[in-house]
């Protein structure tokens, strides 16, 4: 008999839905060891402000890495973007440093920097040119959405009225980040946007920053059981995110990390642990500290439709603080993860995504 990907990825998930009574609790000093030693990737993350503060708060995340989020208005400003980037890192070569393949974070590791991807939500700043990805990849980015919530000239994104998937066009962007070597990411693409990505790229693509609509019922970014599964069997990754309205109500009482524990764990069951990791969808240094409910929440209500369920507070206390993932591995621990498990969430399941993506 011939075991298929989508047999693999049912024994895994049979597997995963044992973890509560496979593995006794390790005590709090092994668990800060294996964080220490692990690579701890966030795959949505960016600074409120790159200040003393944001740099401190990455400091003390113990982050080998992040995806980080640029300003993708128009190809200029794409690549005044990454220009930032590129003088952030030369000013502080001791704490930054840019990555461009999977080795890097190997690196940032090694030498305790953060390795930044340059990333974009939207593909707007590609102005209708496929070429400009290789425009773009030139200088150092190594992802981008293919929508954001929103039609745009790829497809249709997750808020948008209709579900049409990908244009022409956008198979044509999928192709030309498959030959260069750019990570599909269809985080806020629409669910028939999602399956196309999946079914036409020749690469494992990602969701950076998601949720489980199982466990969130309706919510435009929150992927359904089918996308997951899609996923898992072309080899993908997907980032649970830490927002706190996005994977629940009333952030901070009715919505816990434990919450959050539910979306990693469901997510695990259907697609297999080697495809699930995390995100936060947040600065390093969290949302309580700066976000107030005039300038944060009330533009949130205009900008997105009633459907996102923007909520005040956004955030979950244990995971508003830079250690939020060593938080998040007490509760896995708890509920019965082994080492191995913790090590692909916090940065494992992404760095075999580089490798295919990139290479080493």
């Amino acid at each position: 008999m011939t075991m298929t990907r989508r047999d693999a990825i049912r024994i895994a998930a049979g597997a995963a839905a044992t973890f509560s009574t496979a593995n006794a609790a390790q005590s709090p000093e092994k668990l800060k060891r294996l964080y220490d030693k692990a690579i701890v990737i966030d795959a949505l993350s960016f600074g409120h402000v790159w200040d003393d503060i944001e740099h401190a708060a990455v400091r003390q995340s113990g982050y080998t890495g992040i995806i980080t989020s640029l300003d993708r208005s128009d190809l200029q400003t794409a690549i005044d973007e990454i220009m930032v980037w590129k003088k952030r890192i030369k000013d502080m070569p001791d704490q930054y440093m840019m990555a461009l393949s999977a080795s890097d974070f190997e690196r940032a590791k090694r030498e305790n920097k953060l390795a930044v991807m340059m990333n974009f939500q939207n593909a707007t700043m590609l102005e209708g040119e496929v070429d400009n990805i290789d425009v773009l990849h030139a200088i150092g980015m190594r992802c981008f959405q293919l929508t954001y919530n929103s039609r745009n000239l790829v497809g249709d994104g997750s808020t948008e009225r209709t579900n049409v998937g990908l244009s022409d066009f956008g198979v044509d962007v999928v192709k030309r980040m498959n030959q260069i070597g750019v990570l599909v990411d269809v985080s806020h693409s629409g669910r028939q946007t999602t399956l196309d990505a999946v079914a036409f790229s020749e690469k494992p693509i990602a969701y950076t920053h998601t949720m489980a609509e199982a466990l969130r019922p309706n919510h435009p970014r929150a992927k359904t059981d089918e996308q997951f599964k899609a996923l898992a069997e072309k080899g993908g990754v997907a980032g649970i995110a830490a927002l706190g309205y996005f994977i629940g109500k009333n952030p901070g009482t009715d919505t816990t990390i434990e919450t959050y524990a539910d979306h990693i764990e469901h997510a695990v069951k259907v697609a297999g642990y080697e495809h699930v990791a995390l995100s936060t969808d947040f600065p390093v240094r969290g949302l309580k500290s700066w976000a107030t409910k005039e300038e944060w929440y009330d533009p949130r209500l205009k900008f997105f439709k009633p459907s996102y369920d923007v909520q005040w507070p956004p955030y979950i206390p244990e995971l508003d603080t830079p250690d939020r993932f060593r938080n998040v591995i007490t509760v896995l621990d708890r509920r019965g993860w082994s080492t191995r498990q913790l090590e692909n969430l916090l940065g494992g399941n992404w760095m075999r995504l580089f490798r295919d993506v990139f290479g080493s």
